[in-house]
């Protein structure tokens, strides 16, 4: 079993904050980091939490929690994603936010990490009711945002047009265009080209990585993955692309199985015919998405929630290879059963990280009005992500720890580093 840690505050006491806390604290030990800056990165910096009035379009109010977490300013701003999830906790949001810390100083980022969000059922909500909740929470956060201070992004049920509002709405307020409040715009209002895509080509520019240290070849492989969205879409297209073959893909119906590989434009299809109803894909097999995590498989790709993989199925994954689109997907108790029986783990501080990166790309391009191309895009984020893989691969050799620990220890070492190098003011 994990160590456990000292039990978190109340008012961060939850599963997924206690297992961002308890992962750092197994990674401190070989970060050489010392205590005063040790303690100072347990806790998320500020945090900040509102009752949101919004108005339905049946003209009643309803009042709604939001939250934005702020880990650590000691790199630059800090850098997350909006979510709106019927779950949306404070302990959620810190949890995330300290999970971006790492994130970004492991890809040598200028950010800090942060998260947020509000919680409510998006799919019960309209577009308008959407738009005013949106700006809502943009005016609620006015004080805590900004270009220098913290910058969102898009992440679970927001998207680009969610953050063109965002980014009015503060722009509105301060008198001027400020494109660079926020990342994953669309391209008219200062996106970047290829930041839709960036977080699912990553995923498989780190097992593309991973293959070639360890002799693996992608061509033929057989691969799964859970949530064929954002992320699990782009990624399933891109491991095609270098000659895998996609097996099982599901979403929150369920998963559709086939064993010579899946017709990924016919599954695009048949997703914007029927949404959400995967899992009735003609010509392939039906499975739940427990049951997809068990299948056998080369590669398996979490691209949907947090803990998926438990102490209950962990002994059940049957790919050799782990690679991590979303945020959290494996429990602490899951991933020691994962190394026990030797699975490869790509952890998700590496693994999703070109999100963050394209984005940092848009926020650079939106502070000096000068945009780069498609290609060229993609070929910072290769670099970036080809640099951060081989230090932790060489951590990981040298220490004699999984890339889940020599991934953390690797972001800590960097943010520790300029924490000691500032100080703690005053």
């Amino acid at each position: 079993m994990a160590e456990t840690v000292e039990q978190a505050p109340l008012e961060w006491d939850t599963p997924l904050f206690n297992t961002a806390r308890t992962q750092y604290e197994q990674a401190l030990p070989y970060a050489d980091v010392g205590d005063a800056v040790a303690e100072r990165l347990r806790f998320p910096e500020r945090a900040t939490m509102v009752s949101m009035p919004v108005r339905m379009d049946d003209d009643k109010w309803h009042v709604l929690p939001a939250y934005r977490v702020q880990h650590s300013s000691v790199l630059g701003p800090t850098k997350g994603g909006i979510r709106y999830d019927p779950h949306v906790s404070l302990g959620e949001c810190a949890a995330l936010a300290m999970w971006m810390t790492w994130k970004c100083s492991l890809l040598r980022l200028p950010f800090g990490g942060a998260k947020g969000g509000v919680r409510c059922n998006p799919r019960e909500m309209s577009i308008a009711e959407l738009q005013r909740m949106t700006r809502r929470y943009t005016s609620e956060m006015m004080s805590v945002i900004g270009p220098q201070e913290d910058i969102p992004a898009p992440d679970m049920a927001t998207d680009e047009q969610t953050m063109a509002w965002m980014m009015d709405t503060y722009s509105m307020q301060k008198g001027y265009a400020v494109p660079e409040v926020v990342t994953g715009k669309p391209i008219s209002i200062g996106g970047a080209v290829f930041r839709a895509e960036a977080t699912g080509a990553g995923v498989v520019m780190v097992i593309e990585r991973a293959c070639e240290r360890l002799g693996w070849s992608l061509d033929g492989m057989r691969c799964v993955v859970q949530g064929f969205g954002k992320v699990g879409a782009v990624a399933a297209a891109e491991l095609v692309e270098r000659g895998a073959r996609v097996v099982a893909v599901s979403d929150v119906s369920g998963g559709a199985y086939a064993e010579g590989g899946l017709d990924l434009e016919a599954v695009t299809e048949w997703i914007h015919l029927h949404r959400h109803d995967l899992i009735e894909f003609p010509g392939a097999e039906a499975v739940t998405n427990d049951e997809l995590l068990e299948l056998p498989c080369d590669v398996l790709v979490l691209a949907a929630l947090e803990e998926q993989v438990t102490a209950e199925n962990a002994g059940d994954v049957k790919a050799a290879m782990v690679a991590e689109g979303a945020n959290g997907p494996t429990t602490l108790e899951g991933d020691e059963i994962l190394a026990d029986r030797g699975i490869l783990v790509l952890p998700d501080i590496l693994t999703n990280a070109g999100g963050v990166t394209v984005s940092y790309f848009e926020w650079v391009q939106d502070l000096g009005r000068l945009f780069w191309n498609r290609d060229e895009t993609r070929f910072k984020l290769r670099e970036k992500m080809t640099d951060a893989f081989d230090r932790v691969w060489g951590l990981s050799e040298e220490r004699g720890l999984t890339l889940r620990s020599a991934a953390l220890v690797a972001g800590i070492r960097e943010v520790a580093g300029a924490l000691t190098a500032r100080g703690i003011y005053p």
